[in-house]
C-alpha cells in the first residue's frame, strides 16, 4: 500500500493562503523533492483549477523567474487525480475521481507505488476525517499574515501527531513531517 502525505506552505499565524507564504527557491526545490517522491498527485477542484493556470506548460518567457522552472517542470509532468462532482472533464496529464472520496482514496493507495502527494485545505481535511493521511507536513514560512484561511477549519475530532522529521531552510522556514498517532 502506497502512502498519502500531505504537504502545505502556512505562516506562524496558520495561514495557508497561497499568497501569504514567502516563495524563495529553496521553497520550491523542497516542493519538487516531494512531487518526486511521490508516483502521483491528489488535488480537489480548487487546487487543480489553481495550478493549472500556475504551472501548466508552456508559458511565455520571462513571466516567472528561472529558478521556478524546476517546479513547473515537475508538475506538469507528474500523473494527478481530482476529486471534483462538478468538473465536466480534466486534462493536464490529470484523471477524474468521483463517487465515495474514501473508496477512491483507498484504491489508489492499494496500487503498488511510492506514494500520492496532495495538498490544499479543503480535500486534505475530508482526507483527514476519513483516518487516510499517512504524513502531514507544514512548511511554516517566517510570516505573520494576520488572515486565513487557515488548516482544518471545523475538524471533528483532534488528531495527535508524532513529529518523523523535520528540514530548516536558510530562509527560516521548516519543514516539519508528523505521522498520526495510532
Amino acid at each position: 500500500m502506497q502512502p498519502l502525505r500531505y504537504s502545505i506552505n502556512v505562516t506562524l499565524d496558520g495561514c495557508c493562503d497561497h499568497l501569504a507564504g514567502v516563495p524563495s527557491e529553496e521553497i520550491h526545490q523542497h516542493a519538487v523533492a516531494n512531487i518526486e517522491q511521490a508516483d502521483s498527485l491528489l488535488f480537489g477542484r480548487v487546487t487543480y483549477e489553481m495550478m493549472e493556470v500556475a504551472w501548466r506548460h508552456p508559458v511565455p518567457a520571462g513571466t516567472r523567474p528561472g529558478w521556478m522552472e524546476p517546479f513547473a517542470r515537475t508538475i506538469d509532468a507528474k500523473k494527478k487525480y481530482v476529486v471534483s462532482s462538478s468538473l465536466p472533464g480534466v486534462d493536464w496529464n490529470a484523471e477524474l475521481l468521483r463517487g465515495d472520496l474514501g473508496e477512491a482514496v483507498q484504491q489508489l493507495k492499494q496500487k503498488s507505488g511510492n506514494g500520492i502527494l496532495t495538498g490544499g485545505v479543503t480535500l486534505p481535511k475530508a482526507l483527514a476525517e476519513l483516518g487516510l493521511i499517512d504524513e502531514y507536513e507544514f512548511v511554516v514560512h517566517p510570516r505573520i499574515a494576520g488572515h486565513g484561511p487557515t488548516l482544518f477549519a471545523g475538524l471533528s475530532k483532534y488528531i495527535d501527531l508524532k513529529l518523523v522529521g523535520r528540514l530548516e531552510l536558510p530562509s527560516g522556514a521548516m519543514a516539519m513531517r508528523y505521522a498520526p498517532k495510532r
